[in-house]
């Protein structure tokens, strides 16, 4: 069964969704914080842990306000309520492994159920209000998981909250099925289009929160040329990985937004959104180090935060165009092996060395995607079902 024609629309991303978007923003920043505060494979897992929680409580609620339309009343209190309890519970994740357990979960699990139970009552369709339902009832199975780790300390606190994430994590990744019933995209109201605009749209956040980062570095660091060589080169490759998403692909969007299956094309965007934001965490802190010691040792750990962040990003893209538009993907493939090469040898270079190698590749790769992506857009225009 398909949604009837008369229940579709399409509408645009409005002010209060960016409003919102915002409080997420300062997520970003307390993430990056985090684990720059905490460089060890615990604090990382510990920021996985948090990054998974925070992302999930944006991408329901968009979904749901997606799916509710933002324009009905509803939809607006409900996006106004998650945002102010985000605020709570964002404010809480640098702490949240130390005293401030409670002060996380507690808005973390508030947002999610109460946003999940809204779209559940007030959707348009006897299907959409059932999607939701099995939504809520993968929610429940996380929550007891979230809140015995809120009472433990934080060395098993990592461990109780880590199955939590992955429950929640799968829920997102399967679309939250139960046995029997799974989701049918074609029965569902859904502005695919309107979805996509807003993880592009948050992608630039992200990405302005990275910039946010990097002048927060600069105003620690001595006013001297390999500090302002080092601000440049975290400039240089953050508009790099700007324009090898971006560059040339305006119409490759529009045409996955529009094609015989939508809301498999949105899931995956917002699955692979999760590693996106784990790249851009560790591309943050790794610049932050680049800056304040330019003409320093180079270690492992900054090699990883340096070249792995941007290794991700475009592992996570590659991915979404391969399953998606089925294109432009092996020429991430190809970046990325020179950024895990580069890397390698980073461990004994400068950092700013290190960053000048790190921009060359992201340049070659921004151009060479323009092009590949503006040869994809006339691809999927011409191909039928678009």
């Amino acid at each position: 069964m398909s949604v009837p024609e008369s229940l579709r629309f399409r509408r645009e991303v409005s002010p209060l969704e960016l409003f919102f978007d915002l409080v997420f923003v300062f997520a970003v920043s307390q993430l990056s914080h985090h684990l720059l505060e905490h460089l060890t494979w615990r604090g990382a897992a510990e920021t996985g842990v948090l990054l998974v929680a925070v992302f999930g409580t944006w991408a329901y609620t968009s979904y749901e306000a997606t799916f509710l339309d933002i324009q009905r009343q509803v939809t607006r209190w409900m996006v106004v309520i998650v945002m102010g309890l985000g605020l709570f519970m964002n404010s809480a994740i640098s702490h949240a492994f130390d005293d401030r357990a409670w002060a996380f979960v507690v808005p973390l699990l508030l947002i999610l159920f109460f946003a999940g139970a809204v779209t559940a009552l007030a959707a348009r369709t006897d299907a959409l209000r059932e999607h939701f339902r099995r939504t809520l009832m993968w929610m429940a199975a996380s929550a007891p998981l979230w809140i015995v780790g809120a009472t433990v300390g934080s060395g098993p606190r990592l461990w109780w909250w880590a199955a939590a994430a992955l429950v929640d994590l799968t829920g997102t990744w399967l679309a939250h099925p139960l046995p029997g019933r799974a989701l049918r995209g074609q029965e569902l109201v859904f502005d695919a289009a309107h979805m996509v605009e807003r993880l592009r749209l948050f992608f630039i956040i992200l990405l302005g929160e990275t910039v946010l980062t990097t002048g927060r570095a600069m105003a620690d660091a001595p006013v001297d040329v390999p500090s302002v060589l080092a601000t440049a080169g975290v400039f240089t490759a953050v508009v790099c990985l700007w324009a090898a998403y971006f560059g040339g692909g305006e119409h490759v969007f529009t045409a996955l937004a529009t094609n015989f299956d939508p809301v498999r094309s949105v899931r995956l965007g917002v699955n692979s959104a999760y590693v996106v934001l784990a790249a851009l965490v560790a591309l943050a802190v790794g610049s932050e180090l680049v800056i304040a010691h330019p003409l320093g040792h180079g270690s492992f750990t900054l090699a990883l935060l340096l070249f792995g962040g941007p290794a991700l990003y475009l592992a996570a893209t590659a991915w979404f165009f391969l399953t998606t538009a089925h294109g432009a993907w092996s020429e991430r493939v190809i970046a990325l092996a020179a950024c895990v090469v580069a890397g390698t040898g980073a461990v004994w270079l400068p950092p700013l060395a290190s960053l000048a190698i790190l921009d060359v590749i992201l340049v070659v790769t921004a151009t060479v995607l323009s092009r590949a992506h503006r040869r994809l857009a006339r691809t999927l225009q011409d191909a039928p079902g678009t």
